[in-house]
């Protein structure tokens, strides 16, 4: 099993060039499943319907929520499908088996007050300061993923034109920054990260302190950070900044496939998500213009 999980990995990585994130989750799950099945002496190539429940089940009772359940039983779907492929198995034993089903999250927003008074928090007066500012603004101002803004090199800013490239998966797209977003870039950009980057040849937007790439959890801490100097009791994390760019964006009129652009979204459906906080949007924008509201 070993050997076909690492021929599994590899085509995944090479033949459907996964981002390092998405290897890493279907390298957890397979493995996890390659544990399961030899604590309980199972043969992977001769396991049936019947044993992939009972290991859906595990899941279920140690504790795994719904939708990592279904993640797990994507990954070993299609591990199981590239046996098949090679001819390794002659039946998929996942075929017939339903992932659990997942409760739609309402996603967590920011309000507009609360997304000023976060961004308001990080000062030009270091060098740290200056590069928070300009991430976390960056961050609202785009919508951009984590791993999109960390990944971001200093040439993918165009602060002429007023725009950032965005380049995921192979795929690009260019996302319009504003004039504030574009603000606290220049400043960054010319006073503070000539001087963090210790190596001329960093090709990095945003490094720490060491001069090199920032990482997730870099980034993650610093929204913690900022988030508790603000005294917002929200639970903040830079996906939800992501999702405040998409919802604030709608509820200011903003049209629906303008915002999937820009968020990257390949599917309209996943935007359409936002959808549910437009009703309060324009609850607001009634109540502040009719005359009998």
């Amino acid at each position: 099993m070993e050997k076909q999980i690492k021929l599994f990995l590899e085509f995944l990585q090479n033949d459907k060039k996964l981002s390092n994130n998405t290897l890493q989750s279907y390298e957890r799950d397979i493995l996890q499943y390659q544990d399961y099945v030899e604590e309980n002496k199972i043969n992977y190539a001769k396991a049936d319907q019947s044993d992939l429940k009972k290991y859906l089940d595990h899941l279920s009772e140690i504790g795994k929520k719904p939708s990592t359940i279904s993640r797990n039983l994507a990954t070993i779907r299609s591990f199981y499908q590239f046996l098949l492929r090679n001819r390794k198995i002659k039946e998929d034993p996942t075929a017939n088996l339903q992932a659990p089903k997942i409760e739609k999250r309402v996603p967590s927003i920011l309000t507009s007050q609360e997304v000023e008074l976060l961004l308001e928090q990080p000062k030009n007066v270091d060098l740290k300061g200056s590069r928070d500012k300009a991430m976390l603004e960056l961050a609202y101002a785009t919508g951009m993923r984590v791993t999109e803004i960390i990944n971001l090199n200093r040439d993918d800013v165009n602060l002429k034109e007023g725009f950032v490239t965005c380049t995921n998966q192979n795929k690009q797209r260019n996302i319009p920054i504003g004039s504030i977003s574009a603000k606290a870039l220049k400043e960054y950009i010319d006073n503070a990260r000539p001087i963090l980057v210790k190596d001329e040849n960093e090709e990095a937007l945003f490094v720490n302190i060491n001069g090199k790439r920032l990482t997730r959890q870099g980034f993650w801490k610093i929204v913690k950070y900022y988030k508790e100097q603000a005294h917002i009791s929200k639970d903040i994390t830079p996906h939800v900044l992501r999702h405040s760019f998409a919802t604030h964006l709608l509820q200011n009129g903003a049209d629906l496939k303008a915002i999937q652009t820009m968020l990257g979204h390949s599917d309209i459906s996943s935007t359409q998500v936002y959808m549910q906080f437009q009703n309060q949007g324009l609850k607001n924008v009634y109540k502040k213009a009719h005359p009998r509201a």
